[in-house]
């Protein structure tokens, strides 16, 4: 049985006196992919930062066992927790070499990742070796962030809505990049909006609603609840 990477328990947060998240609990398993799903607004991208401390949290989060509910982003990312914000968060005058060697904790050594690692599964980004990052397209540039999260050896990365605006075939390709991630022992929360991606590539999904969960399960439990898609997924 797999143990729990990260245990999340009666977590809420504010920004300024609104509450936004209300007591949202969950678990990822080491090496499995679990998404977040719900609607715009409800909470799921604050539930993310205030996990890695960019909202302060209220409430127990656990990673690896330690309690991470205070600690700075920067210690939090050095702990093997990975962050893919939702704004592409490169840096465009750096070429995308430059950007992924930024990535790496430890710049003697190497983690599970190297550069190779990332030219072969995305051969894009090795032909934009030497372009700035700022003339890729957005879907090299969600490629490119997510490459640089992983040069620093996360042992758990979340992914903030990473096909938002994306082609079809650039949805494709995320898609098969977060199934090598896990194939790689690597665990991912995935926030999405794209019930298709969702369904296809998790082991347990979760749905909020106004900031609270309303389902957990498997992608099996999910299609075949069609009162729970209708009230708080479909548009």
């Amino acid at each position: 049985m797999t143990q729990n990477l990260l245990e999340v328990r009666d977590l809420n947060a504010y920004y300024g006196k609104s509450h936004i998240l209300h007591g949202v609990s969950f678990d990822v398993r080491e090496g499995e992919i679990v998404s977040l799903l719900g609607r715009n607004g409800v909470g799921r991208s604050t539930t993310i930062k205030a996990i890695m401390g960019d909202v302060p949290p209220q409430g127990s989060i656990r990673f690896k066992g330690q309690e991470i509910v205070g600690r700075k982003p920067h210690e939090i990312a050095h702990l093997g927790l990975g962050y893919v914000p939702e704004n592409r968060d490169i840096f465009p005058a750096l070429t995308v070499r430059e950007n992924l060697y930024l990535g790496q904790k430890h710049a003697s050594k190497c983690g599970r990742w190297s550069i190779q690692d990332m030219y072969d599964i995305f051969p894009r980004l090795a032909e934009r070796a030497e372009a700035p990052g700022g003339v890729l397209s957005g879907g090299e540039q969600q490629m490119l962030t997510m490459c640089r999260t992983l040069m620093g050896d996360p042992d758990l990365i979340m992914v903030d809505e990473p096909t938002e605006g994306l082609s079809p075939m650039m949805v494709e390709h995320v898609g098969k990049l977060l199934v090598r991630i896990a194939e790689r022992g690597v665990a991912i929360l995935l926030v999405e909006q794209k019930l298709t991606i969702a369904l296809k590539i998790s082991q347990r999904l979760y749905v909020m609603g106004h900031g609270q969960m309303v389902f957990e399960g498997s992608p099996a439990q999910l299609q075949a609840d069609a009162a729970i898609r209708k009230e708080w997924l479909e548009v």
